[in-house]
């Protein structure tokens, strides 16, 4: 049986989804719940590496198990064996082929301003507050030369183990709700740490540092060095998975 979960998390106490020598990872957390229940350690899978810090609205996992339970059975027993900052939203059976990353087709991504001369205590763990009014038609202005496929070593952080830095982007947008400016990217797979320094250098635009045509240029220089600072993991979240 292979059994696919969607996860939400709150990633503030955590140390990234994949397993570590030392520090609790979201992965750590569902293989402990998934021994208890099955009896015998099992490999979950991710579709993706989550860093420290960051949040999931729609983690896709999956791992095989040799005993047949119903998808609400499995549902009700981890949630009941996670923390409350950790709840699977979904239980499915689904094909033996299935890899919750290897299958992924694309991926969606928000990153969370809070744009207001005060923080709040409600957002504290949950977006990058920023006190000064930022400029927000000249940042939508900014993202639409992300779309369509690009190198993007200009947003790539160092270590990042990805085979190569060419991804497809298949949409952005920049809206505004209430108090939060929230930047929405779709695409087939990211770089390390690539959503986070593609928001840092929009910031730069939205202060007045830097114009839409030279956030194109920074993109088509390729070169990490020439793009603003790595926006705080506090505010981004994976959305979803597409399959």
């Amino acid at each position: 049986m292979n059994i696919k979960l969607t996860v939400e998390y709150d990633g503030t106490n955590y140390h990234g989804w994949q397993i570590q020598p030392s520090g609790e990872t979201i992965q750590s957390v569902l293989e402990r719940a998934v021994l208890t229940f099955l009896g015998k350690p099992i490999r979950v899978t991710g579709s993706g590496r989550t860093d420290a810090g960051v949040h999931a609205l729609g983690q896709v996992v999956n791992f095989h198990s040799d005993k047949g339970f119903d998808p609400y059975r499995i549902q009700r027993a981890l949630n009941a064996l996670t923390p409350a900052d950790i709840t699977i939203k979904e239980v499915e059976i689904v094909a033996d082929s299935f890899d919750a990353r290897r299958d992924g087709r694309a991926r969606v991504y928000e990153y969370r301003i809070l744009n207001r001369s005060t923080p709040s205590p409600f957002h504290r763990n949950r977006a990058w507050h920023l006190h000064e009014l930022l400029d927000l038609q000249a940042m939508r202005e900014a993202i639409q030369c992300l779309l369509g496929e690009h190198d993007f070593s200009s947003f790539r952080a160092a270590g990042c183990d990805a085979a190569h830095p060419v991804r497809k982007v298949y949409r952005v947008s920049f809206d505004q709700r209430d108090e939060l400016l929230v930047f929405t990217i779709e695409a087939t797979a990211f770089l390390r740490h690539m959503v986070r320094n593609i928001v840092g250098t929009l910031v730069d635009v939205g202060r007045s540092l830097g114009t839409p045509q030279s956030f194109r240029e920074l993109l088509e220089a390729r070169d990490r060095t020439k793009a603003g600072a790595t926006a705080p993991a506090s505010g981004l979240f994976l959305v979803e998975v597409k399959y």
